[in-house]
This record gives structure tokens, C-alpha cells and sequence, in this order.
């Protein structure tokens, strides 16, 4: 498996291909923000809108092939307040319904903490839909449930479900120093 993190012009570039990742999560289930069906050209406005982002420092996006097939991705949003830029959120962590139970996930997962720690990011959150597979992710990573809220966001199918939101201490914090 070979993760990279994208700049912009690769964001770009791939925005085709990370759409048809995005509409195959959204229509495998996945509460990632958007309602089913999702269409292609849907998908790669938003993409295209995620390189502007990252042109703009205010995110990080990382892809996982696997033989040369996109599979998955991550990213982090960062906060562009004075009082924050200690924290970042992980925000669409997707794989595609070919690349489950591979490690995917859980290999973007490591890449993306260990790119934060490395920029000094000393805290991580995240939200994703209680119940889902991804919570056990986090919670088998070593992130930390804080509670859930009901009714948060709408499934793919429209149907209003409870979230989950997490943390994770990265860094000094993390091993008590």
C-alpha cells in the first residue's frame, strides 16, 4: 500500500478519481456528510473545493493506492483561529467498499496522526456516526470517546443518527511530558 499526502495540483489532477471514492463510500453507507445518491459531478465540486483548501494551508489530504488503485483517503482540517493552531480535526476518512478490512483505514488513520505530531499538532477530534465500523477504529487506535449526540447528521439514506465524537492527545502530551 502506498499512502501520499496531495498537494493541491495533485488534488487536482486526481479530483476524478477521488469523486468516484467519494460516491462509492456515500453509497456504500457511509456517513461522511452527504445523502445518497450522491452524483459524480456533485463529488468533484467538492473535491475540487478541498484543493482550494489545501492551496490555502487549511487542509491536508492524504490517498492510499493499492497497486495502483485509489482505495482510500484522509484529511485534516486546521483551525484558523490564534487559540487553536494546536489542533487539528480528521475529517473524511473514507475507504472504498473494495478495501475494507484491509488496513486501509488504519493505515491513512496513522499517517494523518503522525504527519499532526510532526507539525506540532499536540491534539486531535474527530466525529463519525455511532454505531459505524470507524468507531471501532478509533477506539482500537487509542482515541478517546467522549459521548455521543443524538439525531447529529443524516445517514446517506436521510435518516437522522446519534454521532460519537473522539480525541486523541499526539506528542508531548500523549506520553505525559
Amino acid at each position: 500500500m502506498t499512502v501520499k499526502r496531495l498537494g493541491a495540483a495533485e488534488l487536482h489532477a486526481g479530483a476524478d478519481e477521488l469523486a468516484g471514492l467519494l460516491t462509492d463510500t456515500v453509497d456504500g453507507g457511509a456517513s461522511i456528510g452527504f445523502l445518497a445518491p450522491l452524483g459524480h459531478a456533485a463529488a468533484l465540486a467538492w473535491w475540487r473545493e478541498r484543493a482550494d483548501e489545501v492551496a490555502a494551508g487549511r487542509h491536508a489530504v492524504w490517498t492510499a493506492h493499492v497497486d495502483g488503485r485509489l482505495l482510500g483517503t484522509v484529511a485534516l482540517a486546521f483551525p484558523d483561529k490564534p487559540n487553536s493552531r494546536h489542533r487539528a480535526e480528521l475529517v473524511k476518512l473514507m475507504v472504498h467498499r473494495d478495501g475494507r478490512g484491509q488496513g486501509v483505514g488504519r493505515t491513512l488513520l496513522a499517517a494523518a496522526e503522525t504527519a499532526a505530531a510532526a507539525a506540532g499538532i499536540t491534539l486531535l477530534h474527530l466525529d463519525t456516526e455511532t454505531g459505524s465500523p470507524a468507531e471501532s477504529l478509533y477506539l482500537s487506535a487509542g482515541w478517546t470517546r467522549i459521548g455521543a449526540i443524538p439525531d447529529y447528521a443524516a445517514a446517506p439514506s436521510g435518516e437522522l443518527r446519534p454521532t460519537t465524537i473522539f480525541y486523541k492527545r499526539l506528542g508531548a502530551l500523549a506520553d505525559g511530558s
